[in-house]
């Protein structure tokens, strides 16, 4: 039998529909935005398929950083330790962690984003043990590489993997990354379960997107009445350059009929501006294919499902890429969007792309 630690970092992921781009720092900005809480459903959902997946004994830490999660995905779990207050910190994340791998766990499943990936790896490190650690994503940011694709890819993976190997650790400067650029960092290397569902680092795909960004500038121009909800990266830069707008780099951006409604818009902001035809512009994240779930939750599934889907990419981004993959927190959504899809890679090429 399996023995598999299960830690939940409660606040990750709380800034992302609210348009925070991150939760260092700013937890209760994000509750005052109206921000509720994402790691515990994630979390509920990643043992649902632990459970599914294979027979284990689950090990955790007391109340929201792991026990409530446990309980509501039918477990009855080893509890090693309690946080020490009610608000949870990097110090109890690390308790929790030093308790696991006393409690003798075959590997640390945690619910969070790249800082708590930091937190988790280092902590591994400092212990000298070869315990792996794998993460269930529910940040903002996922840049590195030590994550299942989904919650229940995660739950599956820590049920049955037979072999590991060292992944990259990153995290960014969150501060920066609100105003508009991105500084990633190497943190660690950490040992990790692998398998097919496993997600690869955020590489920056190249290729000349002039003639895409001209093109769908153009047919946006011509789209009387549609509001048009902008994704963020580079690709989607260069059409908001192209429509003379100054957007947010790596903010999602509402424009319709030649005005830009919302800058670095959160989910409220976007659900507020949407009309009887509202079209979602986004571009996959180099290297691992995700076109929704990773760095753009303010498009949350409510506004995907009033809106049609344009997916872009240059020709050598999509080459890179492969395959396109969805994390909208909605299954039933999730599920709806994948298959086949047409992406466009220039003024009139598309081309058919898996979402899987």
């Amino acid at each position: 039998m399996r023995r598999v630690g299960f830690v939940v970092n409660p606040i990750a992921g709380m800034g992302g529909r609210v348009g925070l781009k991150g939760t260092d720092g700013k937890v209760e900005e994000a509750r005052a935005r109206g921000a509720e809480p994402r790691a515990p459903e994630r979390g509920i959902e990643a043992l649902q398929a632990l459970r599914e997946a294979g027979d284990v004994d689950l090990f955790t830490y007391g109340g929201k950083m792991g026990e409530r999660a446990a309980h509501e995905a039918g477990f009855e779990p080893t509890v090693v330790g309690y946080p020490d207050g009610e608000e949870t910190t990097p110090a109890d994340t690390r308790a929790a962690v030093e308790a696991l791998v006393e409690a003798e766990v075959d590997v640390v499943l945690f619910v969070g984003g790249d800082g708590t990936a930091v937190d988790i790896a280092e902590t591994l490190d400092a212990l000298n043990t070869a315990v792996p650690m794998l993460g269930v994503p529910a940040g903002v940011k996922v840049y590195s590489s030590v994550f299942g694709v989904t919650p229940r890819a995660a739950g599956r993976l820590a049920a049955r993997f037979d072999r590991t190997a060292e992944r990259e650790v990153n995290d960014i400067d969150e501060d920066a990354f609100r105003g508009g650029e991105v500084h990633t960092e190497l943190r660690a290397v950490a040992t990790v379960p692998v398998g097919d569902d496993l997600q690869s680092s955020k590489q920056v795909g190249g290729g000349t997107i002039e003639g895409l960004a001209e093109a769908v500038a153009a047919d946006a121009r011509e789209a009387t009445g549609v509001t048009y909800i902008l994704g963020p990266g580079s690709t989607l830069a260069a059409i908001k350059r192209e429509l003379g707008v100054d957007g947010t780099p790596l903010g999602v951006d509402v424009w319709r009929d030649g005005d830009l409604l919302v800058a670095d818009a959160a989910e409220s902001d976007i659900l507020a501006t949407l009309s009887e035809q509202n079209r979602i512009v986004v571009s996959p994240i180099g290297g691992q294919g995700f076109i929704f779930g990773r760095g753009n939750p303010q498009i949350s599934p409510d506004i995907i499902r009033q809106s049609d889907v344009e997916v872009v990419a240059s020709r050598r981004k999509l080459e890179e890429t492969g395959v396109l993959r969805v994390d909208t927190g909605d299954p039933d959504l999730d599920e709806e969007l994948r298959g086949w899809l047409q992406v466009r890679v220039g003024a009139y090429e598309r081309r058919l792309v898996k979402v899987v």
